[in-house]
């Protein structure tokens, strides 16, 4: 971050007055520094204002590069807004900040050349004498009981932190939050992030956090306190992309995050999301909700099943290492846990190694809370279902039900809830409740919100024409 030169100590007046001599032209104004070929203030690497300071204010030049004064008309090069400082010509051209500057020699007199020099030495000598002897001066005085030494304060005071700002916010819940490290058989291992869940010592994850550890592997999770603890998987959700881990040994001052209601999240609303980017613990970013009910059909990128959301979006930067990680509301409380990013890389949504482009997807805490229960208390989760097949092709149309089901299963579950409705394959599915539905991921992200035993209204299309039914949930138990 660059600061602002204090300027340069002017040394004490002389005794005597100088003889007056004949003063070189003063330079021409300078331009503000740190702008463009067009005014505008360059933030390097076309960085916005929120990399600097806010709204986009230039900074001042670092104080380890101080400009010489410029000559009387300077010269801009070709640098755009993205160019940076200290170029070595790629911002400035001839004559510009980076040019020498001489000193026009003063016009010949009667010795007086001879006499300024021996005054502004002499002024020099006794500036560097009167600091010395400050400086023992007020050495001396420190060290009597009677010092008169003013000197300047430290602080700017104390810095209040309220408990509704996003330093307040993250400073409640960081302690809360964990690194987790997940190692493999073959020893292969990532990293993600988790939050404490309740006081038994539970931790809230996502599943490619921790599948890796789930047969026999290493799990640890780390505090911001730097204390590390030996952790256990005790469930996990491959489809929900839901798990739960448990420390060893748990402390016993464990403070659970707040749940908050996903339900009743609204776009625009803040956000707040903690997590280890890249292995970078403990990291803190904000944003806003961009967006509810966004169908996400995510993958670890290992060729297993993939999981489906009904996801809240955010802008908020979140990277490989966020999974897991607590998304907050502008009170504290965990709304949704980090998953998925779009990727630029492949052009969908995945979890692999790519950067941020402020497209988050984070699973409604609504929907994760129930699964962790389900995982606490029996280890396997349960999903609801329709109880029919439906295609995973992209179809703005709707979710259609196919002619044969997976594995050469039937289609439509016999005695499952679709049947009972009067479901058949060839059936559009085009709204579910009140949600339209454009396709089958985005079908089953939706019924995976709800709970077995939900009754829910289906609009659906056959023949041309368009139909409604309800249907109640069924259930289904483990991720095979």
């Amino acid at each position: 971050m660059s600061t602002e030169n204090e300027g340069t100590a002017v040394p004490p007046a002389p005794s005597a007055p100088p003889v007056p001599v004949d003063a070189p032209a003063a330079p021409a104004p300078q331009g503000p520094y740190g702008q463009d070929a067009q005014g505008q203030a360059a933030h390097g690497e076309g960085a916005s204002g929120a990399a600097g300071h806010p709204g986009g204010s230039s900074s001042a030049p670092d104080p380890s590069w101080p400009p010489p004064p410029p000559p009387a008309t300077p010269s801009y090069g070709d640098g755009g807004a993205g160019s940076s400082y200290g170029d070595g010509g790629a911002g400035y051209g001839a004559g510009g900040w980076g040019s020498s500057y001489q000193q026009p020699a003063p016009k010949p007199g009667r010795g007086r050349g001879g006499l300024v020099v021996a005054i502004l030495a002499a002024a020099l000598l006794a500036g560097g004498l009167g600091g010395g002897l400050g400086y023992t001066l007020a050495k001396n005085n420190d060290e009597s009981s009677g010092s008169t030494t003013v000197s300047a304060s430290t602080s700017g005071g104390d810095v209040k932190r309220d408990p509704g700002t996003v330093a307040g916010v993250a400073a409640k819940a960081l302690p809360s939050t964990v690194t987790i490290e997940a190692e493999s058989n073959s020893g292969e291992g990532g990293t993600g992030t988790g939050f404490v869940f309740d006081k038994q010592g539970h931790i809230v994850t996502n599943n490619h956090v921790v599948a890796g550890a789930v047969d026999g592997g290493k799990l640890t999770a780390t505090f911001p306190s730097g204390k590390k603890y030996d952790a256990e998987v005790v469930g996990h959700a491959q489809g929900y992309d839901v798990a739960v881990i448990k420390l060893k040994d748990a402390p016993s001052d464990l403070k659970p995050l707040t749940l908050g209601d996903s339900d009743k999240v609204a776009v625009g609303d803040a956000t707040i999301a903690i997590g280890a980017p890249f292995g970078l613990s403990d990291t803190v970013t904000t944003g806003i909700i961009s967006a509810k009910n966004r169908p996400v059909a995510s993958s670890d990128g290992s060729g297993s099943q993939a999981s489906y959301m009904s996801a809240l979006q955010t802008d908020a930067s979140i990277n490989p290492g966020n999974s897991g990680g607590p998304l907050l509301d502008a009170q504290g409380n965990v709304i949704g846990i980090n998953s998925a990013i779009q990727s630029t890389g492949n052009g969908g949504f995945g979890t692999g190694q790519s950067g941020s482009i402020g497209l988050g997807f984070a699973i409604p805490i609504n929907q994760a809370e129930y699964v962790a229960q389900e995982l606490i208390k029996t280890g396997k989760p349960v999903y609801a279902k329709i109880g029919a097949s439906v295609s995973l092709d992209d179809n703005s149309s709707g979710a259609q039900i196919t002619d044969q089901g997976a594995g050469g299963a039937a289609p439509v579950e016999p005695g499952g809830p679709a049947a009972k409705a009067g479901l058949k394959p060839g059936d559009v599915i085009t709204k579910l409740d009140d949600r339209v539905i454009d396709s089958g991921p985005t079908l089953i992200g939706e019924i995976w919100t709800h709970k077995p035993g939900d009754k829910v209204t289906i609009t659906y299309e056959r023949g041309g024409k368009q139909q409604t039914v309800d249907v109640t949930l069924g259930s289904r138990t483990g991720d095979s």
